[in-house]
Order: structure tokens, then sequence, then C-alpha cells
């Protein structure tokens, strides 16, 4: 009977721990992050909710603020917006054309996701940074959302294998050690991990709020600093995610 028992536990931690482990992500990410003259300046944006390495996604309801900020201001872009699916969930999609140089910072504060299986609300706010036609000022920048990575390397122009640092912030102010995610988007799912452990990588910020990471193959990277809200939602907590997306590049 013990040895039953014994058997029947490890079937159950091994059918489930490992989706309680995943990671979630709020995920924007555009066709294109550093426009020149010879580029399309129309870019594609998908905004997604997912486990990006392991391509499980979940619903994502219409965001409760999506814009682009440029040089400091914000501009709402949330009605162009139009559905999608993608990971077999919903999801959504736009298209912005880049009309002059400069830095744009696309962002989006979902609407509070229940995820009944850490029994709290998530809020990821989410942001990318485009470059454009050479005028780079300002990549350093913030937003002024809730919770915000500020980047301390440029969030783009980065081979595989360079250093990205950010500040996390919480209202205004960095975060001491503060735990930050980091998971690789494994589009069309080539890239295997050898185990659970590798799926999802966590690193803590220093004491002034500042975290390091080395991405060790080029594509999409998504950073998430994690932190609980000072207030609840229908009495439960709600888990609040600063998360920017950075590309790394194949040196050729």
């Amino acid at each position: 009977m013990k040895r039953l028992f014994f058997c029947l536990l490890i079937i159950v931690f091994s059918t489930f721990l490992p989706g309680m482990a995943s990671a979630h992500f709020g995920m924007l990410i555009p066709s294109d992050q550093m426009i020149t003259s010879e580029d399309n300046p129309n870019v594609g944006l998908r905004l997604m909710f997912a486990h990006p390495f392991e391509g499980n996604g979940m619903d994502l309801v219409k965001p409760a603020e999506f814009g682009v900020a440029i040089n400091g201001k914000k501009i709402d872009i949330l009605n162009t917006l139009k559905p999608a699916t993608i990971m077999n969930h919903k999801a959504w999609q736009t298209k912005y054309r880049i009309k002059r140089p400069g830095i744009y910072m696309f962002y989006m504060e979902p609407k509070p996701y229940w995820e009944p299986a850490e029994d709290c609300y998530i809020i990821h706010y989410t942001k990318v940074v485009v470059a454009a036609y050479n005028l780079e000022e300002g990549w350093d920048g913030e937003i002024g959302l809730k919770t915000e990575i500020v980047p301390l390397s440029k969030p783009y122009g980065l081979y595989a294998g360079n250093v990205f640092q950010g500040i996390v912030k919480l209202n205004g102010k960095p975060v001491p050690f503060c735990e930050v995610e980091v998971e690789y988007f494994n589009k069309n799912g080539k890239i295997s991990a050898p185990n659970d452990y590798m799926v999802t990588q966590t690193i803590k910020a220093d004491k002034n709020g500042v975290f390091t990471y080395a991405a060790p193959r080029p594509g999409w990277w998504g950073f998430a600093a994690l932190n609980t809200d000072e207030k609840k939602i229908d009495g439960k907590d709600v888990e609040i995610g600063a998360v920017i997306w950075v590309k790394f590049y194949e040196m050729k």
C-alpha cells in the first residue's frame, strides 16, 4: 500500500510541477526593432500573454492601456488593436508607421489575469523599445509605468553574449534585491531545454535595483521583475511585473 502511494505521488508531481513552475510573461514583440532608411516603416506589433520558452499561450483580453512614448510624450494607440490568435490563444496585433527618427517605446498595461494555481492576479506592465533612423537619444528614458525596467544598456543593437543591464523600479523608485525572471522566446519550439530548471532563469537585482544578464543565443529575451502590489483585488494578492523584451543578434 505504501509503495502504491509513493508511486502515485511521483505521478502527481511529475505531471503538475512543470506547469506550476512555468513563468508567465506579458509579450510585446515588434516585427523590427531597428528601423533604417532601407526598412519598411510600418512596424508590426504582437501583444500576447504566454510561457514563451514552452510556447504555451494564455488568453489576453484587450489591454487596459496600449501606447507609444516618443520623446517623453505618451500616445494612446489602444484602438488600433485587432484580435489575433497566437499560440492557439487570444492575442492582439497592430501596425504602427514610423514617420521620423527617434526612440519609440511601446508599452501595454493588461487587465488583471486571475491565476488559480498561484491564487493571485497578475498584471505585467510590458514594454519594448524600437530605434528609428539612427537617432538614439532617450533609449534610457522612463515611460512612467507603475513598475518598469529602465535600461542601462541599449535595449537594441545587442549581439548574443552581450550583457544587458537594467534598473527595476516600482512607483518610480529602485527595488533592492528584486527577483527577475528571464526567458527565451522559443519561436516555433526549435530549442529544447535539458530539464525544467533551464526553462526560466532567475536572477536578483543588487541593492540599487540593478540586474545583469548575458544572453547565450540570438533571439528575443524577456525580463520580468516581479513584485506584489500594495493593493489587492477581491481580497487576493496582485503580482505586478515590469517586463521588457530585448532582441540579441548573431554576429556573422
